[in-house]
């Protein structure tokens, strides 16, 4: 037994190799040296899981096309913007009516937006109204008079053509009208601030609407779908310019932010006690001047013969406040109120007191290890690459099919095209110059969808929903491993004996190298479970999406509790497997295990969780509100032109939206704050763990020293033991 124990025991050892407790502790079974791989299961199956995704996005890779989405299609399946057509970037719609009422209008943008109207690549939108002129229908009218061959079907020649203007315009293949359009994503849409100014004999072309009022309702109607989804361009190329006009102060405005949120977490060391006792006692007087005011209004209207009965239910909630009741109600509740938090006080003082210690010992931490707080860089660079290899690959995935085209009659009363039926396959390079359905002038060979006869393509949803799972995986796995490197290198800070000579020298590189080195099938396990529970949530919002229309009060009432209930507990979980990381970094042991043993730990000490939660909850807050909320005054003022630098060039009259800078410098100001108060949180939850396991398994005698601050001791009334005067050490 004397010699197993000495085999696990600590020796005195430095250390900065591991971050861990250098003294001897023949009874700490924490922190020990030799490491070994946890989970190594759950290890395997994650790297067979990645491999997978690699898998699944080299075959979207080699199969997908994402120029379906990216550039436009004209009628005959060819892509502007590229190939032959580089010098027509921009697709023009004969008849843009048809494509608004006809089909969907994200399917739309998707599928390149085809619709039962011929399409042609141009090079110019289209930026005036134009119909064509009632001669053009006369017998010895000349087509080339009349149409332009720029917006005509490429294979359609004007100078040679026989056909007479009017079956040019019902086989389509130039157009008889058009508006004025605006290119939005290469795609020719009308622009509605031009339909202010339509000229009146445009109304009195033939096959339009018969009034002017008429066609403007038409067109506005019928392309409201589309315009609606596109009609920022505008002010969004206006804030572009906003933008370029104000980035350098918006940059500065975000280092400042960071050096407010940097300067704040050093000074909790010196503030956190005046901080947290001026919220404290800030609440309760409130409540007491809640008291008095409760009492001095039921001073007033106790004479008053009028009683909350006689009153009885109204909406009106102004009538139940000159009532002696209601205050004398509100005068009760407060004054319970008041009471408990008095007597809360009075019998948690010292668990406060613990709370500001080890948020103070944090601020330390942190000013020793301050390359820590640029961490969350790091884990926002991997999230940014999960996020980007996930839409790239569901992008390649969605478009891996070969596009299907098949016959569409505009009109099918016309001669007989009612005989073309729904299934009739064609190909949109020769179908407009073969005779085929020359009967049928109105047939268009239309994009439907991307061919699912592959055996890839009959696996796409099942590709999708792994690229799905693998990237929820992903996710949490880049947040677990963050939060375990934190971990690891502020429980360095903890176990250092003598600080801060003990802490290692590089903590954080070490903490993330061993946390690659022996934890990542523990992370991957945390980050699993917590994965299957987000599926299921996003199975029950499908599902409920998909079926809301057909519940009943009962369902929906269901629905929402299973809603409700995988909410709290994907939190739950969210904070089990945080202090599980906790105990990892700390001991090394697998998953199962730290997780069971940082719960048990927590319950033990439950009333000192809730506590240092809040206190620290509360002190972040005013944190946060403190830089967002200066920041974010700071500027409003600038970039509203009510202050101005000396020697500054800039002037409010070069933005055309002084309020979109002030947004995004306050937005940006709250990740960078959020950023840097994750960090801190982490500290704080770290640290007391380690205090609460420093506490049980040490009993400040020579053999089991505490590692705890001295003003933890002070406060706990305990103190480390040293040799007595005259003898020696044994």
């Amino acid at each position: 037994m004397g010699k197993k124990l000495k085999e696990e025991s600590l020796d005195p050892v430095d250390s900065s190799e591991y971050g861990e407790p250098a003294q001897y502790d023949p009874t700490f079974n924490g922190p020990i040296r030799k490491r070994g791989c946890t989970d190594v299961i759950c290890c395997v199956l994650f790297m067979v899981v990645i491999l997978g995704y690699m898998a699944v996005g080299i075959l979207a890779w080699l199969y997908g096309d994402p120029r379906h989405v990216l550039y436009p299609r004209n009628s005959t399946g060819m892509f502007c913007g590229i190939g032959l057509n580089v010098a027509q970037p921009s697709v023009f719609y004969f008849d843009i009516l048809k494509c608004a009422t006809s089909i969907n209008v994200m399917a739309a943008v998707l599928n390149g937006l085809q619709c039962p109207t011929t399409q042609v690549c141009v090079e110019k939108c289209p930026d005036v109204f134009w119909a064509l002129n009632p001669l053009a229908y006369l017998p010895n009218a000349t087509p080339q008079d009349y149409f332009n061959q720029s917006l005509c079907v490429p294979s359609f020649d004007l100078a040679s053509t026989k056909l007479k203007v009017k079956e040019i315009v019902d086989q389509e293949l130039c157009p008889f009208f058009y508006t004025p359009t605006i290119s939005v994503l290469g795609r020719c849409i009308p622009d509605v601030t031009a339909l202010k100014n339509i000229p009146k004999d445009f109304a009195n072309t033939p096959g339009l609407p018969s009034s002017i009022n008429d066609t403007v309702n038409g067109i506005r109607n019928a392309t409201g779908d589309i315009v609606n989804g596109f009609n920022a361009k505008e002010i969004g190329v206006r804030i572009f310019e906003d933008f370029a006009s104000s980035w350098q102060w918006i940059i500065a405005a975000l280092v400042i932010a960071m050096v407010v949120s940097f300067l704040f977490l050093l000074l909790l060391r010196f503030i956190a006690p005046v901080m947290v006792w001026v919220l404290i006692f800030g609440v309760l007087a409130v409540g007491a001047y809640g008291i008095y005011h409760c009492w001095w209004e039921y001073d007033n209207y106790r004479k008053s013969t009028v009683s909350i009965t006689d009153i009885g239910f109204t909406t009106d909630f102004k009538v139940y406040l000159q009532v002696k009741e209601t205050w004398l109600a509100f005068l009760i509740i407060l004054s319970v109120v008041e009471g408990i938090l008095l007597l809360t006080l009075i019998f948690l003082r010292t668990r406060i007191l613990i709370a500001i210690a080890l948020i103070q010992e944090s601020s330390k931490a942190v000013s020793h290890m301050m390359s820590t707080l640029f961490y969350p860089l790091v884990t926002f660079v991997l999230l940014v690459v999960c996020v980007a290899y996930w839409g790239i690959t569901a992008l390649y995935l969605a478009t891996s099919g070969i596009p299907v085209y098949k016959v569409v009659t505009l009109n099918s009363t016309q001669g007989n095209c009612g005989q073309i039926g729904g299934n009739v396959t064609c190909d949109p390079q020769t179908f407009y110059n073969s005779t085929d359905y020359s009967w049928c002038p109105s047939a268009r060979c239309i994009f439907i969808k991307y061919n699912n006869e592959g055996l890839l393509q009959r696996n796409l949803f099942n590709l999708q929903i792994y690229n799905v799972v693998a990237f929820l995986w992903c996710i949490n796995f880049v947040i677990a491993l963050g939060q375990c490197t934190l971990a690891g290198a502020f429980a360095s800070y903890y176990w250092a004996f003598s600080k801060p000579s003990d802490i290692p020298t590089f903590p954080l590189s070490q903490a993330f190298i061993r946390t690659l080195r022996y934890h990542v099938g523990s992370l991957a396990f945390g980050a699993l479970i917590l994965t299957l529970i987000q599926v299921v949530r996003i199975i029950l919002e499908y599902l409920d999406h998909k079926t809301r229309a057909a519940q009943n009060p009962c369902a929906r009432f269901l629905m929402c509790c299973l809603k409700c209930c995988f909410w709290c507990l994907e939190k739950f979980i969210k904070f089990l497997n945080r202090n599980a990381y906790i105990m990892i970094a700390v001991y090394g042991k697998n998953f199962c295990v730290s997780a069971k043993n940082a719960f048990m730990l927590l319950m033990r000490n439950i009333v000192r969780v809730v506590v240092l939660d809040k206190v620290t909850d509360l002190l972040l807050f005013f944190g946060k509100l403190l830089v967002v909320g200066g920041v974010g005054v700071l500027a409003f003022f600038f970039f509203s032109g009510r202050i101005r630098l000396p020697g500054s060039n800039f002037r409010t009259e070069m933005l055309n939206y002084y309020w979109m800078p002030i947004i995004v410098v306050v937005v940006g100001a709250y990740l960078i704050a959020h950023g840097f108060f994750s960090v801190y949180n982490m500290c704080v939850d770290t640290l007391f763990l380690c205090f609460l396991e420093d506490l049980e398994r040490h009993d400040g005698t020579m053999q089991k020293p505490y590692y705890m601050s001295k003003n933890l001791m002070k406060i706990l009334n305990k103190k480390n033991k040293g040799p007595k005067k005259g003898k020696g050490k044994d």
